[in-house]
């Protein structure tokens, strides 16, 4: 096992761009949303950059890359919820689950570590992605932006799972793709783990200085 996880006992995953690609599902709602309100497409390279703050705050990106101005409060609510509904009738149907990230999960598993997962998706659509690729079954508990009155990167719902299980932060290890992850995880007192594959608004993850980087969640086994 890699050396990051010694004397670990509970691994808290990101979910888009550690664990899966949800971009192109992502992107696809986005610009249906567009659309919708007369607006032109963005198309998922744009999108790839703007995720990683929550659903409200990559519409947000989306209406002001295209308006060129700060959207008002009102169009702002209206398009998220559109962004919602569209996000909600296909939430998986072109998301991939990366390569190495069964192995690690399974090899995680198997030493009896616990795993949560902690993203900034809403907490809705956690679940049914997580079943359609058979990943669901990995987690003891699973955390949205909107489970709790703070997301990453405030260490809020890291420390929460770390007292549900009654556990040191210094025994728990955060593993994302961004520089919320990594900052969420040394607020909390965690170890963390990057992965360069995934979406950190262009900017490379290590520059964040995260505890390791691996290329693939299947150098921890």
């Amino acid at each position: 096992m890699h050396a990051l996880l010694q004397d670990i006992r509970l691994v808290a995953f990101d979910l888009d761009g550690t664990l899966i690609d949800s971009v192109p599902d992502l992107a696809a709602a986005v610009d249906a949303m567009l659309i919708e309100l007369g607006m032109v497409a963005v198309g998922e390279a744009k999108v790839r950059d703007w995720v990683g703050n929550g659903s409200r705050k990559l519409v947000e990106r989306a209406l002001e890359s295209v308006l060129e101005r700060m959207p008002e409060a009102a169009l702002l609510e209206a398009a998220h919820e559109n962004f919602l509904r569209h996000y909600h009738a296909a939430p998986c149907e072109r998301t991939r689950v990366y390569p190495g990230v069964r192995e690690a999960l399974d090899a995680l598993e198997s030493r009896s570590i616990i795993l949560t997962l902690i993203t900034n998706k809403p907490a809705a659509f956690i679940d049914p992605i997580l079943e359609a690729l058979e990943l669901r079954h990995y987690f003891r508990a699973t955390l949205g932006g909107d489970s709790l009155s703070e997301k990453k990167p405030h260490p809020a719902p890291l420390l929460h799972l770390a007292a549900r299980y009654d556990i040191d932060p210094s025994r728990c290890l955060m593993v994302g793709d961004s520089r919320h992850d990594v900052e969420a995880g040394k607020r909390a007192g965690f170890r963390t783990l990057a992965v360069p594959y995934g979406y950190n608004h262009g900017e490379p993850v290590a520059s964040s200085e995260p505890d390791g980087v691996v290329e693939s969640l299947g150098e921890l086994v």
